[in-house]
């Protein structure tokens, strides 16, 4: 219907009570812009999910070059360095000692346990005669559960885990310890994923027990950083170690 009256219809719609109502230019303008085609916005993709690469057989040389190379997870993001460090020519350690996230040291040196928290493991390994230089019985493979450090402000996801794991898996297949100290809560989170229900348990109720991953014993204890906060854990820590030690004397 145009909106355009003559008088005699304006006169006939004021006796009916009818109120003439003429909206204004912009207002149609606008009833004109709601009235266009609804366009429709294309659907977002998500991003493509990144697999870490399948490991098998690689030697120490390829492995560590695939860390470096590695983007399968959100902790890569800020990543300077991959603490994955395996010799050129690998040598068979009795001992895993495997230990948290890269801390700030750990990333910027590419190596893993350095400085301070270094030195607190590297004596303790000395007070009963193994090195990380070692080999065999006085031997000891020292490596993180994740390859990069963390975002500051974000913690590894179980998600995370499981992406880093073949590195990891890699690494258990070159040096065949025959025994995993798991330093930390997210070590201990790893190495006890065949027992569920104790790796929920805080740590202090998961040390003083032997555990298994792929057969291989596993003993958990506290990350040297924790003991450098708090000293008077490191009596309970000694006890960790003497129980490995039991362990491969056994």
């Amino acid at each position: 219907m145009s909106l355009d009256l003559d008088d005699r219809q304006r006169a006939m719609l004021q006796e009916m009570g009818v109120r003439v109502w003429l909206p204004s230019a912009e207002l149609v303008q606008e009833a004109v812009r709601r009235s266009a085609p609804l366009t429709v916005a294309p659907r977002a993709v998500p991003p493509a999910v990144v697999s870490a690469p399948v490991l098998q057989g690689e030697d120490a040389p390829a492995l560590r070059a695939a860390a470096a190379s590695c983007s399968a997870c959100g902790l890569c993001a800020g990543r300077k360095n991959s603490t994955l460090h395996i010799p050129d020519a690998p040598l068979q350690a009795d001992w895993l000692v495997l230990g948290d996230p890269p801390d700030a040291d750990e990333d910027r040196l590419g190596q893993p346990f350095a400085e301070q928290t270094g030195v607190l493991l590297d004596n303790m390994l000395k007070a009963v005669g193994v090195s990380r230089t070692g080999q065999g019985r006085q031997g000891a493979h020292l490596s993180n559960v994740v390859k990069c450090r963390p975002p500051v402000g974000r913690l590894p996801q179980a998600a995370d885990l499981a992406q880093c794991a073949p590195f990891l898996l890699r690494e258990l297949e070159i040096v065949q310890p025959k025994v995993i100290l798991a330093m930390g809560r997210f070590a201990a989170q790893w190495a006890l994923q065949e027992h569920p229900q104790d790796a929920a348990l805080p740590l202090d109720k998961q040390r003083g027990r032997v555990y298994r991953y792929r057969g291989i014993p596993v003993v958990v204890s506290y990350h040297p950083n924790a003991l450098l906060r708090t000293s008077a854990n490191k009596a309970k820590a000694w006890a960790d170690l003497c129980l490995a030690v039991d362990i491969l004397e056994s």
